[in-house]
């Protein structure tokens, strides 16, 4: 809560049940949020009386903490804090509105909740809140703050819900989502009918999921006119754009009309300085020598600041997680030459891959406080200055506001993956970021003292090169999983999507054909039986095909461990250089002659057997955390297939007989990813798009000693264009399978290879076996119809829907 009331309850509170808070806010109206009396900074008695009243909590009946007095100071100096009572009033009346503010404003904190705040009044008084956030880590970071900013609990009134992590009851009240899980959750509830206050927050980060919940967003509103209101907050860069979007019905708060900052200064998470002003911050032009890389020439800065010995901590923006370990590496190394003198470099990494390690960038030694009381550049009792180090990628662009921050270090680059459609795989690039990118690092700068943001590229570049807002998700990413759920939502009448951007129509079209190649779409165009229960697991459609085609092949429980292997991240330890083989050598048990994904089983079976034991997975050079979380995931899984009734077959898993069924249902659901070997020494030919590729240098079949020949066919689970052009997770399939189980239309599409040439040999061979009764004759021409029409849907110009027909 943001401001608690002025005159406590005169009887004590204790919890109870779900409408506790409510009651106890039954006297407030939103008049009495709105006045002077609920803000001490209004109120003439002085705020240290005026704090002296507020002893119970109004969330959990408790007398509130000393903690959360000082937190509410800290509050009151943060720049949003002065939009308020302005929100408090437009949420009186208008049901959507865009709040833009600088990353370090406070408003991902704060703007939650003053929506509790209004959503327990009694003129409102419907619902939760739920707080959607890009990434996942974000979302538990703030879940934390918030949390005790309110002097709660976290995981009962203020909660999170992430991707196989949810800490929250029925009694949470403020719920902070990941936004693909809140896209998911339109399924069952597409009117989202349990919220009342729904907050999308980093609009400008312009992810498939929040782009399309922006638009679905919009038609909840005409729905729930009355007892349903939405905030969307973005960085300032995106607000004009945003705001012409939604129309002029759709008030628009910033901070011009109350700060009165000069443009250059920024507003940061600590207090502020006198007069509200903030030093200017220098940037600075460095461009890189040819052939240096950026994370050697970003450690190189930051041992050269660390050098000049003055007070300020530094954040790094570099292009990928990667990149960043790279750099953490090549820093702890020359920290070791380092005189002591200079004081101790803290180094923390921070990206999405870190979950729950992020946290430790708010950590600070017991002696920090000390040194920032004495300023200057001066070290603390002469024995240097304390500073802490923070390597991102573009996580940390608006995400994880960190006080202290006087020296940005901006390479400029941003690894992308970007969806080819055409070849239907996913290529690594590393761009060079856009102008608000650049922006938005710089202002990440937080410090009392004057800042510097150096950027390792010519002046030229950010200029003339970089673009001015980067490429929405929303055309650079495979659309299959968006349709299947955009299909189901089509189910409860939700069929049309609002874009900021549209998708490409070639985009859609691919989607919509791989749909229909695997039998989630019926004559109409709409989910079929199979395609409903599809969008019922949280997969990849090719992966959600082949789990319920394991059901028919009975080999249900080996698919459910190969979808959590695959749905989590790798388990496979990235060895030290030169140390790949030591990791091999311990690797070589495990892995089974029957392919990689039979070799994923093996391990897991393994780790279940070891009791999850993390020693065992040290010394076999395996991820933990990986192996953890694909337990969780199978659980999830698990609980679906009873929950929609599906059957669960018994493992078998060891037997030949259950090592083709395994293969048959992969094929079922990725018989568009099958490679073939066109010269018998490992040069696989991708059947959909001519591409050759290699195996990955840790496949199973390159691993085993002695090495076996490669496979003449492969069905493999990614490819990426990338440096190394390798599939991963690749077994051994027959191409008699693949004739008798790939739809058969889907054969005849296939570019012109000696691979496509064998395969309808064999179908004609096999027709007489290969007609199934139940098969659709009409499936080619039901292609066509669904491409043309979603090609004729984007042709119209002059209108902003894009329905997915």
């Amino acid at each position: 809560m943001t401001s608690p009331p002025a005159e406590p309850p005169a009887t004590s509170l204790s919890p109870g049940p779900r409408v506790r808070p409510s009651a106890v806010l039954d006297s407030l109206s939103m008049s009495s949020l709105l006045s002077g009396d609920l803000d001490d900074e209004g109120d003439g008695g002085g705020e240290e009386d005026g704090l002296g009243d507020l002893e119970v909590n109004p969330y959990d009946g408790l007398p509130f903490s000393s903690r959360y007095y000082a937190l509410l100071e800290e509050r009151r100096r943060f720049p949003i804090w002065r939009l308020r009572q302005s929100l408090l009033e437009h949420l009186e009346s208008h049901n959507m509105l865009l709040l833009s503010a600088p990353s370090g404003a406070g408003k991902s904190t704060q703007v939650p909740q003053w929506c509790v705040d209004y959503a327990l009044s009694y003129e409102f008084s419907q619902g939760l809140v739920c707080c959607s956030q890009p990434h996942s880590v974000t979302a538990v970071s703030l879940a934390l703050r918030v949390a005790d900013e309110m002097d709660l609990s976290l995981g009962l009134e203020v909660g999170y819900r992430v991707s196989h992590d949810d800490s929250c009851t029925p009694d949470t009240l403020l719920r902070f989502v990941s936004d693909s899980l809140l896209l998911e959750e339109m399924m069952s509830d597409p009117l989202l009918r349990q919220y009342g206050i729904v907050v999308l927050d980093e609009v400008q980060q312009r992810t498939v999921p929040t782009d399309v919940l922006l638009g679905l967003l919009c038609d909840v509103c005409r729905q729930r006119p009355d007892n349903f209101r939405v905030v969307l907050l973005t960085h300032p860069t995106l607000a004009p754009r945003l705001s012409t979007f939604l129309g002029p019905s759709v008030p628009h708060l910033t901070l011009d009309s109350v700060l009165q900052d000069p443009p250059t200064t920024e507003p940061g998470e600590g207090s502020e300085v006198a007069g509200g002003r903030r030093p200017a911050i220098e940037i600075l032009y460095r461009e890189l020598s040819s052939g240096k890389a950026p994370a050697a020439a970003a450690c190189h800065m930051v041992l050269d600041l660390h050098r000049r010995g003055e007070e300020g901590d530094v954040m790094v923006f570099l292009a990928s997680a990667q990149e960043t370990e790279v750099c953490l590496a090549l820093l702890e190394k020359e920290c070791v030459a380092l005189s002591p003198q200079l004081g101790p470099l803290r180094i923390l990494p921070l990206y999405a891959g870190l979950g729950g390690l992020t946290q430790r960038v708010y950590e600070s030694s017991p002696d920090d406080s000390t040194l920032r009381e004495r300023g200057g550049s001066e070290g603390l009792d002469g024995q240097g200055v304390k500073r802490k180090v923070i390597l991102s990628d573009s996580l940390a662009e608006a995400s994880f506001s960190l006080p202290d921050i006087r020296y940005v270090i901006d390479t400029g680059l941003q690894l992308k993956t970007v969806y080819n459609t055409q070849i239907r795989a996913n290529s690594h690039v590393v761009r060079t970021i856009s102008k608000h990118q650049a922006d938005m690092r710089t202002q990440r700068v937080n410090s009392h003292l004057p800042g510097l943001c150096l950027r390792l590229y010519a002046q030229s570049v950010y200029e003339d090169g970089m673009e001015e807002a980067h490429c929405p998700g929303v055309v650079e990413e495979n659309l299959s999983h968006l349709v299947l759920l955009l299909k189901r939502l089509d189910i409860a009448d939700m069929g049309q999507c609002k874009f900021l951007d549209r998708p490409a129509p070639e985009a859609l079209m691919q989607a919509l054909e791989d749909l229909d190649y695997l039998a989630a779409l019926d004559d109409d165009g709409n989910l079929s039986e199979v395609g409903i229960i599809m969008s019922e697991l949280p997969l990849e459609p090719p992966l959600a095909k082949a789990l319920i085609a394991a059901c028919e092949y009975d080999c249900v429980d080996e698919l459910l461990t190969i979808a959590a292997m695959l749905t989590a991240p790798t388990c496979f330890l990235t060895a030290e250089p030169k140390g790949d083989e030591t990791a091999v050598t311990h690797w070589r048990p495990l892995m089974h002659a029957e392919g990689d994904h039979m070799t994923l089983v093996t391990i897991y079976n393994n780790f279940i057997e070891h009791n999850q034991d993390e020693a065992w997975c040290t010394t076999n050079f395996l991820s933990h955390a990986a192996l953890r979380l694909a337990v969780v995931i199978r659980a999830e899984l698990l609980e679906v297939m009873q929950r929609i009734e599906l059957p669960v077959s018994p493992p078998a898993f060891g037997c030949q007989d259950n090592c083709t069924n395994i293969k048959r249902a992969l094929i079922s659901g990725f018989f568009l990813k099958v490679a073939h070997d066109v010269d018998g020494s490992g040069n696989y030919l991708l059947l959909t798009h001519r591409h050759v590729a290699h195996l990955h240098p840790f496949s199973s079949y390159l691993c085993r000693q002695p090495p076996p020949k490669p496979p003449s066919w492969v069905l493999y689970h990614e490819f990426t264009i990338s440096c190394d052009n390798c599939i991963r997770i690749a077994s051994e399939v027959h191409p008699q399978m693949l004739v008798e189980l790939a739809p058969q239309y889907y054969l005849g599409n296939l570019p012109s290879s000696d691979g496509k040439e064998l395969l309808m040999e064999l179908r004609h061979s096999l027709e007489p076996q290969s007609c199934h009764p139940g098969q659709r004759s009409d499936e080619p021409s039901r292609t066509r119809r669904d491409t043309d029409g979603t090609g004729e849907t984007h042709s119209q110009s002059g209108t902003e829907l894009c329905v997915v027909q």
